[in-house]
């Protein structure tokens, strides 16, 4: 038997932490120059093999806040020049842009009420800055539950990918995760792409050209449906880690692995093609249904099974409920926005931001040590909303 063609759909997630592009290019000159050649770096061979190769790259919406400033763009000048990379994504055809929430938040750790606004205003700053929507979405930390679904398809996302680790198909039939799924909550449904968690690793850390073809081909031809279209994502950071930072290129991720495996495919050497997940779905659409388990990706030495790097610890606990608390004050507060006047109208929506700003999910991955950012966000946010309730002599 023959061994059909394998589609291949690469993934690279870029998120920087709000103020982190200032904080690294003040204190830590060197690790700002070796990440913003990341963001340039991908476009840049995704344009040498427009032909061939395609590349998925999540921003979150933070990330292109600070991209957007005057002062980085000037900053990092000596570097890179931030405006004409993102020209160059607006124009690459073959580079499909992934949205996340705005302020990369864990969205089962945050009210479900924040979910609408991380999303849409995630998807809007990528057409905005880019011209086109995003068609997938990236779960921010990979950190997924079936709640989701409704308010992803809302925002106008046709996929979402999630860690293949977690799906189990609705027919109990043994787990394939190279094909898409169809995933539906509460009426609303979704396409649902596993990420291969075993290559992305490999992706993660190092592969060549040749290790990567005989691993996924021994993997498809063990898979449960080995005869059938096979669809291998693979999803990694894409600025982490000296396999990515690492200023040889031909040592790195694109000249060591990812310019051979496209210069192999454009000669018809392995039995891949490189394919974009839009494209790749209307082509293979999902046929089968599946149940997606709440959990993340796996980071350290965690298995993301559940959420112990983000809400392992006390302090971390803490921080969250500290968001839950706030986001909820808010909310109730915003009931009675009508009898606000435009001063405590525009208090309201600080507050707002803060609380959105506090959900970014890096305060809580590193542990302890970030919490207090979180806190830096909500406090104020407590504050302000306060002032609204004094103000109004308590009538909100």
């Amino acid at each position: 038997m023959t061994q059909p063609l394998i589609s291949h759909a690469l993934g690279l997630h870029m998120h920087q932490p709000p103020g982190n592009l200032k904080l690294l290019i003040d204190h830590h000159e060197s690790d700002a120059e070796l990440i913003i050649r990341c963001y340039e770096r991908a476009v840049r061979y995704a344009q040498q093999f427009k032909d061939v190769g395609n590349i998925h790259v999540g921003f979150s919406g933070i990330l292109l806040e600070q991209f957007l400033d005057p002062e980085m763009i000037d900053r990092y000048r000596k570097f890179i020049d931030i405006p004409a990379m993102l020209e160059s994504y607006r124009n690459a055809q073959n580079v499909e842009l992934i949205g996340m929430g705005y302020y990369h938040p864990v969205f089962p750790l945050i009210p479900q009420e924040d979910w609408k606004e991380h999303l849409i205003r995630g998807r809007q700053i990528i057409e905005e800055v880019f011209g086109r929507a995003p068609k997938g979405f990236w779960p921010p930390e990979m950190a997924f539950c079936m709640e989701m679904i409704p308010a992803i398809a809302d925002a106008g996302y046709e996929y979402v990918i999630v860690d293949g680790v977690h799906v189990q198909p609705d027919n109990d039939g043994p787990v394939d995760i190279y094909q898409p799924y169809k995933a539906t909550y509460e009426g609303s449904t979704i396409t649902v792409i596993p990420r291969e968690r075993d290559v992305s690793n490999a992706q993660e850390s190092g592969m060549d050209a040749i290790w990567f073809t005989q691993e996924v081909q021994h993997k498809v031809k063990s898979s449960p449906n080995p005869e059938q279209p096979r669809l291998v994502t693979t999803w990694s950071d894409g600025e982490n880690g000296g396999w990515f930072r690492q200023m040889s290129e031909e040592s790195a991720f694109y000249g060591h692995f990812w310019s051979p495996l496209i210069n192999k495919i454009k000669n018809g050497e392995v039995p891949i093609r490189s394919v974009s997940l839009s494209e790749y779905i209307k082509e293979h659409p999902p046929t089968e249904s599946a149940f997606v388990r709440t959990g993340a990706w796996n980071v350290g030495t965690t298995s993301g099974f559940d959420f112990s790097q983000w809400a392992g610890s006390e302090q971390q606990k803490e921080g969250a409920e500290a968001i839950r608390q706030v986001s909820q004050r808010y909310w109730q507060l915003l009931e009675s926005e009508e009898q606000l006047s435009e001063e405590d109208k525009k208090t309201l929506k600080e507050a707002r931001e803060l609380i959105l700003e506090g959900e970014t999910s890096c305060f809580l991955f590193w542990g302890d040590d970030w919490v207090p950012k979180l806190y830096e966000r909500t406090e104020p946010a407590f504050n302000l909303l306060n002032q609204l309730q004094e103000s109004s002599g308590g009538n909100i």
